[in-house]
């Protein structure tokens, strides 16, 4: 593999970038706006929102959501599970389910990419029968199954991006859906005894032949795996020429409620405090980071009964009052075209 070596100055100034956002999708307002000598010393912020759907608050919340983002600029990714409920929501959508996919078909306009987390966040889906077989394998242990084929992988994700297009959803990226069931714990124990501890490399290899099939929005994928708060790593996991897939690793942790919407895990000091003074969002800014990614879970920070919500809109207040000059927010799909572009970056201790 090329070994790149470029500045964070010739990162987000590259004139090649320019031209991959500008086909799939554009820069930032904010950031198209700033001179050369501002955009050198911004931090990147976006987040990643995990099982996002029509069930838990209605499809209403998340138009709330999304028009929220639009109106103050913000950006970053909301995942679309369309077979959470057992079966296919492109094939015969409820009301409820066809006024989210509405929504969902403006989401990348508001400043928001759109995840397959999978297709089921549970077993692995038959799209024949249209439903979850019995005892199937759950989605995000298949992911790191070392038998699975390339071919394999990449059917399946041709399948789920053939469910998007039937309902007019474009996916930006892939999200690993977690789970802690006995069975999955078993294995995924199993699985690191034999020194598995990563992902089958078939599943970034599929993702690449899908998007240079241009099968995803823009040309790079943008997935998320793993998360650090002491790292801003952009891991490539696959590329061909102007096509690439990478693990954007969040630096920051969910709290705004979880997935158990829990008050005990809503903190919005933990990003940044009401003076401005703290807070990782600060710290990482102070430090010099590239980015700041935090992930969260819709049922923490939807607007209807998320009690993470009120946190979330706090927390872009603050950001809004004390770090306006100094960050730029961007669709996780916009950082690693970018990225992708540019060729990469170097930590500060490797000459940044």
């Amino acid at each position: 593999m090329r070994s790149y070596n470029i500045t964070r100055r010739q990162f987000i100034n590259t004139a090649s970038t320019a031209a991959v956002l500008t086909m799939s999708g554009g820069l930032s307002q904010a950031f198209a706006e700033v001179s050369d000598k501002e955009r050198s010393s911004k931090t990147i912020l976006s987040f990643y929102c995990d099982d996002t759907g029509p069930y838990a608050a209605g499809a209403e919340a998340f138009g709330i959501f999304l028009d929220y983002c639009a109106e103050h600029g913000i950006a970053g990714e909301s995942s679309v599970i369309l077979g959470a409920s057992g079966r296919s929501m492109s094939r015969s959508p409820t009301h409820e389910e066809q006024s989210y996919l509405s929504l969902v078909r403006r989401a990348f306009e508001c400043g928001i990419d759109s995840h397959m987390e999978i297709m089921t966040h549970k077993g692995l889906f038959d799209f024949k029968e249209d439903n979850i077989p019995e005892d199937a394998t759950h989605e995000g242990l298949w992911l790191h199954e070392p038998r699975v084929t390339v071919e394999e992988y990449q059917d399946y994700f041709a399948d789920i991006i053939a469910e998007g297009e039937r309902a007019g959803v474009q996916f930006t990226g892939l999200t690993w859906p977690g789970c802690s069931c006995d069975v999955c714990t078993q294995r995924y124990a199993e699985l690191r005894a034999d020194g598995v501890t990563e992902p089958n490399p078939g599943v970034w290899q599929a993702l690449l032949n899908l998007a240079k099939r241009g099968k995803f929005r823009s040309r790079t994928v943008s997935c998320f795996f793993r998360s650090s708060e002491t790292d801003y790593g952009i891991h490539s996991k696959a590329r061909d020429g102007e096509h690439g897939v990478y693990d954007l690793m969040p630096n920051a942790m969910d709290n705004f409620g979880i997935w158990e919407n829990d008050p005990a895990r809503v903190k919005p000091d933990y990003y940044i405090t009401e003076d401005g003074e703290s807070g990782i969002i600060v710290n990482h800014v102070r430090n010099g980071a590239p980015y700041c990614i935090w992930y969260a879970h819709w049922q923490g920070l939807n607007p209807a009964n998320g009690l993470g919500w009120r946190a979330f809109t706090t927390v872009v207040e603050r950001i809004h009052k004390h770090l306006h000059d100094r960050v730029v927010w961007m669709r996780p799909s916009e950082i690693t075209d970018r990225y992708h572009a540019a060729g990469g970056w170097h930590t500060e201790e490797e000459g940044w």
